[in-house]
């Protein structure tokens, strides 16, 4: 019988070719599905092996900063000095930490024009440069670098001659005032809140610069220029206070050309202070690299979305108690939120006054709690826990009987307070602390004792203690615009003017009319007139929800919002900075069912506004922020 021989299975390579395409086709597919899921909207040529994309990936300058070392300054300061080394290797530190690589670049580099392929120059009390240097640097900004600057730069030539202030006046658009002579160990420096580089700072914070390198006082005089900080200290120094800012700029960023630029009028080297102080002047300078190389901020916007500022009215009963009557017209309607202040002997002298009050505002307490001769005498000047327990006790439960309600505000007699004044606030179930010692910031602190949330206020502004009694002004419009210049002066820090008057000075019928002009004033100027209590309710959710940022690609921020408290927030606003302007912008989460908040694109279309209407307990919210460029 004859076998049969078997066929083999016939190979259609057709079908092979097709299959291997689809999967070929079908990884490609997946793999941008996963680039766009991870870095956003992106162009195909952006990711293709083009001898562009190659060239910049091989490019080791891309990315990078250059830190100026200036022999030419080197040479003009004293024979082995280390001054440029210790700036420098200072710089170093901070650009490093601020997760750049850089590389030290000579007065020659920048002369030969091999600085233009770096992300950032940085030019460290570079006070003598080269005519060369300075036309490759303003070519290098005039086409889209960034320069981050400390001191008075190129003020002098490569031969150490005088060359003055033209190179800082046009780069900048800002004009120099004077130098700080170093008579004075430190200076305070005070920071604007609520810009790019001061986020998650506190509004109003003061820095403490050392005088030995002699910082600048600068103006601005351009638009293009915005100024940070002042040098300005209201609490010691006299003069116009709009003039005196304006004219005591220490910090300064804006842009030339098509390029960025960061003025510090101060060297790094020469911040003093303790752990914090460190902590948010290393904040200061991550924000002003990221604003400089095109990358994001963020904070949680200091007060509702309609307001620039703040103000808490705070009448002080001392002597004339009597004239307390002359501010019933501001409490039409609990028009104006007070909280009055009395000690307990004149509460009781007065009961039929403090009743009346308690029906127009809160009340509050003035206690003894000691005398300091310094700050340093704290320990051993003001009384034990015990003591300042018994006494606080002893009048809230006074004027809590007399004013029919409950006692929630201490301010010290003397100004001062200690640990065991917070101690003994929470044992009587105080919540709010008003003294008149200084800070260094102008927005609350929230301090946690026993558990329980103490609000800090601090002064602020002055009070007519100094614009009446000790400036001696008797004239009504001399008064107005004193107090108009200290709303100002805050309105510009965005933070919280404390309004603090007394019976016996600005509650004097003559006088009292100014306290309403003020108040419209603040009102005119988006400033928010608030209660104690309202403001700690505002405060205590503003600052439970953390605010997370990275930049994933040129194209995509990822945001991630987060309410760690136990209980619900609402009404909250937080700025994203782009640093740089943006459109069609989109914001969407990879995390299903994440509720999207209303936002807004402002600022010539650099920042964005998500606006919360609510975050609930322990809630987190990813949010995705995808956009396409206008530029860089």
């Amino acid at each position: 019988m004859a076998v049969k021989e078997a066929k083999g299975l016939k190979v259609n390579y057709l079908i092979i070719f097709l299959s291997g395409l689809v999967l070929l086709i079908s990884a490609v597919l997946v793999f941008l599905l996963i680039i766009r899921n991870i870095y956003g909207n992106y162009e195909l040529k952006q990711i293709l092996p083009t001898k562009e994309n190659l060239k910049f990936l091989s490019d080791e300058k891309k990315g990078k900063a250059a830190i100026l070392y200036s022999k030419y300054t080197e040479i003009m300061l004293p024979a082995g000095s280390t001054w440029i080394r210790d700036n420098v290797d200072t710089w170093k530190k901070f650009i490093k930490n601020a997760k750049m690589n850089y590389d030290v670049i000579t007065d020659q580099n920048i002369e030969l024009g091999e600085h233009f392929d770096y992300k950032l120059i940085v030019l460290p009390g570079s006070k003598s440069l080269s005519d060369k240097e300075i036309m490759q640097l303003k070519r290098y900004v005039e086409n889209g670098g960034s320069i981050f600057v400390t001191g008075g730069p190129a003020t002098y030539s490569d031969e150490g001659k005088w060359r003055g202030w033209d190179f800082f006046k046009e780069l900048f658009g800002m004009n120099f005032n004077r130098e700080i002579k170093p008579e004075e160990s430190y200076k305070v420096h005070t920071l604007r809140g609520n810009l790019a580089i001061t986020a998650q700072i506190p509004t109003g914070y003061t820095l403490k610069i050392a005088t030995w390198d002699r910082p600048i006082y600068a103006e601005v005089l351009e638009p293009r220029t915005t100024q940070v900080s002042f040098w300005y200290d209201f609490r010691k120094e006299a003069g116009l206070v709009r003039e005196e800012i304006q004219k005591s700029a220490g910090i300064a960023y804006g842009t030339y050309g098509k390029g960025r630029f960061v003025w510090y009028g101060f060297e790094i080297n020469s911040v003093l202070g303790v752990q914090k102080d460190y902590i948010y002047f290393e904040r200061l300078f991550n924000n002003s690299v990221n604003w400089l190389i095109y990358q994001p901020t963020a904070f949680v916007k200091d007060w509702p979305s309609s307001y620039e500022a703040a103000l808490v009215f705070i009448p002080e009963i001392t002597g004339q108690p009597e004239n307390a009557y002359n501010v019933n017209n501001l409490f039409v309607n609990n028009q104006t939120p007070a909280t009055f202040f009395v000690d307990q002997n004149t509460a009781t002298k007065n009961p039929g006054l403090i009743r009346s009050l308690a029906t127009k505002g809160s009340i509050g307490a003035v206690l003894d709690i000691g005398f300091l001769e310094s700050q340093e005498d704290t320990i051993n000047k003001l009384f034990s826990k015990e003591v300042q327990t018994s006494s606080l006790k002893y009048v809230v439960d006074t004027l809590g009987k007399i004013s029919n309600s409950k006692i929630k505000a201490v301010m010290p007699l003397n100004g001062y307070y200690d640990d065991n004044t917070l101690q003994a606030m929470t044992t009587n179930d105080c919540e709010f602390l008003v003294t008149d010692s200084l800070t260094d910031r102008s927005v609350p602190e929230i301090r946690i004792r026993n558990n329980k949330p103490i609000m800090i206020i601090t002064k602020t502004a002055r009070d007519d203690y100094e614009v009446v009694r000790n400036y001696g002004l008797i004239n009504t419009e001399f008064q107005r615009y004193t107090y108009e210049e200290d709303v100002d002066r805050v309105l510009f820090e965005g933070g919280l003017y404390v309004f603090k008057v007394h019976t016996d000075y600005q509650l004097q019928p003559q006088y009292s009319s100014v306290i309403r002009d003020v108040l419209n004033y603040a009102q005119s100027k988006k400033m928010w007139i608030t209660s104690l209590r309202d403001l700690k309710t505002w405060w205590m959710r503003r600052q439970g929800v953390e605010v997370r940022y990275e930049a994933r690609s040129k194209r995509r921020i990822a945001v991630e919002l987060t309410n760690p408290r136990d209980e619900r927030v609402d009404e909250l606003v937080i700025q994203v900075n782009f640093n740089k302007r943006v459109k069609n912008v989109e914001v969407t989460s990879d995390i299903i069912n994440t509720k999207i908040p209303k936002y807004k694109l402002v600022n010539d279309s650099q920042t964005i506004y998500f606006y919360l209407d609510r975050m609930e307990a322990h809630e987190t919210r990813s949010l995705l922020v995808d956009f396409d460029n206008i530029e860089n």
